[in-house]
């Protein structure tokens, strides 16, 4: 188990899924999944679907309290993510949110946890793929 690791929007909407012992012993988020989590709500078409993404927005709050902000730091991290995104033929505008996330991860020398590694190919981060059990590069 390692230290301290972040945690994509994608491993906060399914953290319930996730064995305890594949997470890190400190697990932290970011500013940009806190953005994320906020728009979902804002945008779900059902009240269901809304009632449901609240709650991940207001769980993620009480359970992660202060997020890793989107820095200077991490925005000189971003440029040769989203190079390198275009680069391997994606978009980085499509994946801008996950290039973000990956450049506050890199920045900060953390790994990634996600449960859409592919997403993040070609990042530079250490990406744990929560639907396997090994980390990658």
């Amino acid at each position: 188990m390692r230290d301290r690791g972040v945690l994509d929007t994608s491993a906060v909407i399914r953290l319930a899924e996730v064995d305890p012992e594949r997470l890190p012993a400190e697990s932290v988020i970011t500013t940009v999944t806190l953005a994320e989590l906020t728009v979902g709500p804002l945008v779900a078409a059902e009240a269901g679907e809304r009632a449901a993404r609240q709650q991940h927005l207001q769980q993620a709050e009480a359970d992660f309290g202060d997020a890793l902000p989107f820095d200077a730091a991490a925005a000189r991290a971003f440029g040769p993510i989203a190079a390198a995104l275009r680069a391997a033929g994606r978009k980085p505008a499509a994946r801008a949110f996950d290039a973000m996330i990956a450049a506050v991860a890199v920045s900060e020398g953390l790994p990634l946890y996600t449960f859409n590694a592919k997403d993040f190919a070609a990042t530079g981060a250490e990406i744990v793929d929560l639907n396997e059990t090994t980390a990658t590069t």
